[in-house]
């Protein structure tokens, strides 16, 4: 399963406003089995909707 990272590392609350993780998902990403990044994404992505309804999600650019 390929990294999420977009290359925007800006965080908000520990937040990173580019894939939604958590530096401490960031960190153990590479340790992670398949069911446990399933959860991860599942859980960054709820977190980018919420920074995109408030406005503070980045882009690639």
């Amino acid at each position: 399963m390929k990294d999420p990272c977009i290359g925007v590392c800006a965080f908000d609350d520990e937040v990173c406003r580019g894939c939604g993780r958590t530096r401490q998902e960031i960190r153990a990403w590479k340790k992670l089995d398949k069911p446990g990044r399933r959860v991860v994404l599942a859980e960054a992505e709820l977190r980018l909707l919420a920074l995109q309804a408030t406005g503070r999600r980045k882009k690639k650019r």
